[in-house]
């Protein structure tokens, strides 16, 4: 398991969960609330007004999208099991904050703004409210984030041009780091989502150092196509992947004292 922090919205108190299609827990949203078991969210999906609320919102969604769909569960789902509840998009959310109190609905539709532009702030909120670990996974996970664009940027700039050239230059990262496709890590850690995710803080250091060599060797021997620059890639990552494993092995075995002039 990784140190991950739950980057998710916070209100009262209570960590408001959001799942992989950006709907929110209701019941989150209700133990904060911290409103009687007649007003939970499995009640008020029944309600008249509540399914109102709902064919409203699927005719605005193909509306937009022009795409008809008028399946409730494309905007609200209720699960079973560890980490279920009734799930619903923002806008179900905010009104169902609302049927519980005005002043929570104005709470959540606040939070929830900030939330969907990515205000950094309320990130650092969050981590403020974490533990060390957190935050030092938070830390590295910002740092493998914010090299990857430049390192699909210079691949892009040196004739990679497709999405699976783009995945033989990661998996060369991978491999060359790890020793692992990006397929094989995933059933190595049983996930199916996003693999950096399930990474903890050293790992994904790992990959954010392998890619910033590759991008500096791509941009330095110019490499063209996806061939050279996954070859390229691979060297790089390569050369780390020895440098881990030669400090590893040196690490386990009799200490060693540094010398100091």
């Amino acid at each position: 398991m990784t140190s991950e922090p739950q980057n998710f919205p916070v209100i009262r108190g209570r960590t408001i969960h959001v799942d992989e299609k950006g709907f929110v827990c209701l019941n989150d949203i209700w133990t904060a609330a911290g409103y009687s078991a007649r007003q939970k969210p499995a009640d008020w999906k029944e309600l008249a007004t509540t399914g109102r609320l709902i064919v409203a919102l699927l005719d605005q969604n193909a509306g937009k999208t022009g795409i008809k769909n008028y399946n409730p569960s494309s905007v609200i789902v209720t699960r079973k099991g560890r980490g279920g509840g009734t799930y619903a998009a923002v806008h179900l959310a905010v009104k169902y904050a609302e049927y519980l109190s005005p002043r929570l609905a104005l709470e959540v539709a606040d939070v929830f703004l900030r939330y969907k532009t990515a205000d950094a702030t309320l990130a650092d909120e969050v981590l403020e409210r974490a533990s060390p670990e957190a935050n030092e996974w938070a830390g590295a996970r910002a740092l493998a984030r914010a090299g990857r664009r430049p390192f699909t940027d210079t691949l892009q700039r040196h004739g990679v041009r497709v999405r699976n050239e783009f995945a033989r230059c990661t998996n060369a990262v991978y491999i060359g780091i790890f020793g692992k496709t990006a397929k094989q890590l995933k059933a190595a850690k049983q996930v199916t989502a996003n693999l950096r995710n399930a990474m903890d803080a050293v790992e994904l250091t790992f990959v954010a150092t392998g890619e910033a060599l590759a991008r500096e060797r791509i941009e330095q021997t110019d490499c063209q196509g996806a061939i050279a620059c996954e070859a390229a890639t691979l060297r790089s990552t390569s050369f780390l992947r020895a440098a881990i494993e030669a400090e590893r092995k040196d690490r386990a075995g009799a200490p060693q004292q540094l010398a100091l002039r």
